[in-house]
């Protein structure tokens, strides 16, 4: 696969992840920051670290399968591989801009 390719999977994951919304905050998990990494490897699995805004958080295992089966239906994508990390622990300063002015903390 090549580097252009890549990116354009990248780029359709992104806006599928910012479909995705947090069940109790009403802004996308991209924008809210959950979304540590996204990565395309040359086998179209797609590797994801994500973290949840609390380690708590009852609605997690809904949304880790919503990522999971959204991602894996994205063109270019055959699976994906979705990891949970608290580390770093979530914080307000991981907003996205646009978070920001939603949730009006500009």
């Amino acid at each position: 696969m090549d580097a252009s390719e890549k990116l354009e999977i990248e780029t359709r994951l992104v806006g599928v992840l910012k479909s995705i919304f947090d069940p109790e905050i009403p802004v996308n998990i991209y924008d809210l920051g959950l979304i540590y990494s996204i990565d395309v490897d040359d086998d179209h699995i797609a590797h994801i670290i994500m973290t949840l805004t609390a380690p708590n958080c009852p609605m997690a295992e809904e949304l880790i399968e919503e990522v999971k089966y959204k991602t894996s239906g994205t063109k270019g994508v055959k699976e994906t591989d979705l990891k949970l990390t608290f580390s770093p622990s979530w914080d307000k300063s991981m907003l996205s801009e646009e978070a920001k002015l939603e949730l009006g903390f500009l």
